[in-house]
């Protein structure tokens, strides 16, 4: 369960948006959505790799 407590004089809005970097840092919504279809660990693997090749040239493109 996440907790966030409120500070004296802050408002909603503030108190609001740390509670969702907490729960996005959680990654609970990312694994929900990952169990809702079953994907075979070949796939998974394979996505992960394209993902890292993509960060890659990401990183080199920034670094020119």
């Amino acid at each position: 369960m996440i907790m966030i407590n409120i500070k004296d004089g802050e408002s909603l809005d503030k108190a609001l948006k740390r509670f969702k970097k907490k729960f996005e840092k959680t990654g609970v919504l990312r694994e929900l959505r990952s169990r809702q279809a079953y994907e075979k660990k070949s796939v998974a693997r394979r996505t992960e790799v394209k993902h890292a090749i993509y960060v890659q040239n990401m990183n080199q493109e920034a670094a020119l």
